[in-house]
């Protein structure tokens, strides 16, 4: 399966980063603190923005402290944060300028979490930090590409997240979507284009732009774990 684009944007938790352990541990003592089921609240912090979450569950609280607070947690508990497979070698064979990050963590915390897990810090790397709107609204991927010079259109974004999933479509943006985190119905049904396991299953093949073509080839090996694969 052959996939040409401009550009490729990556979330970061769940398909570049294993940040699992610590997620769960920091979001699971915030909500025993306020009374909260921490496997839902563990859930529902997933691949949004944690304000969001917050006020969810806490309308009338000082969301910012409540924030600072979080953050302050998570950015000191990065044990058993590391990369997930493929995802080093991926970043590592794309050229500069051709990929970025779009993350709902603050810029604090995404950047704690790639230098613990080793890998590379993007220079155009979007956050929370940097958006009005977090995912599922499509500002995200749309400042990540815009950053990049390209347009949304012309770019893949992988996410393994269904809020992520519907941001990248929402942007314009084909999507490769990550069973690393959620069922893949769930996947699907927000809108993934193909699904995959990992990194690994990616290889990117930069394009002689003098050729006509997009600037990049996507190779996704293992077409039987791609879904959305037009047969």
């Amino acid at each position: 399966m052959e996939i040409c684009c401009n550009a490729l944007i990556f979330d970061m938790d769940g398909v570049l980063i294993d940040s699992t352990p610590a997620v769960a541990r920091v979001w699971g003592k915030w909500a025993l603190e306020r009374g909260f089921d921490p496997a839902e609240v563990v859930g529902r912090a997933h691949g949004r923005p944690s304000l969001t979450t917050i006020r969810e569950y806490l309308p009338d609280a000082d969301h910012i402290a409540e924030n600072r607070e979080v953050e302050r947690r998570e950015v000191e508990d990065v044990e058993g944060v590391v990369f997930l497979p493929g995802a080093r070698e991926l970043l590592a064979a794309l050229p500069q300028g051709r990929w970025t990050i779009a993350t709902s963590c603050t810029r604090t915390l995404a950047e704690v979490r790639l230098r613990a897990a080793g890998l590379p810090v993007p220079r155009q790397l979007v956050t929370s930090s940097d958006v009005t709107n977090g995912k599922p609204h499509p500002e995200p991927f749309l400042k990540a590409a815009a950053s990049l010079g390209f347009a949304a259109t012309d770019c893949v974004v992988l996410e393994d997240a269904p809020a992520g999933i519907r941001a990248g479509k929402a942007s314009g943006a084909r999507v490769i979507a990550f069973r690393t985190t959620v069922p893949e119905a769930e996947l699907t049904e927000a809108g993934a284009d193909w699904i995959v396991n990992n990194c690994s299953e990616v290889e990117p093949v930069q394009v002689d732009p003098r050729d006509g073509s997009r600037g990049l080839k996507l190779i996704l090996h293992d077409l039987s774990a791609v879904a959305g694969y037009q047969r």
